[in-house]
């Protein structure tokens, strides 16, 4: 499966990432916000999550935002697949 995901900073630190292996019974956290976000991609900082750590799951879409910065309001609420 693969996703559009807006790239607003070319070669940016986090456009080219080390391949990551993740420690059993742990998670890898990507931010919505791919070239600004404090994510598990920074070992230093947020790391992996223990599973036990976890107290729940996405349900549903709450915003989102299309490729041309508006709203996508057809998404709101919508069950998370």
């Amino acid at each position: 499966m693969s996703y559009y995901t807006l790239d607003l900073v070319e070669n940016s630190f986090y456009d080219n990432t080390p391949v990551y292996t993740v420690p059993p019974d742990c998670y890898f956290m990507l931010g919505d916000n791919r070239d600004n976000s404090t994510d598990s991609r920074v070992l230093s900082q947020v790391g992996y999550i223990p599973s036990e750590y976890l107290v729940g799951r996405a349900a549903i879409i709450f915003f989102s935002i299309g490729e041309d910065g508006q709203g996508r309001w057809d998404r709101l609420f919508q069950r998370v697949r």
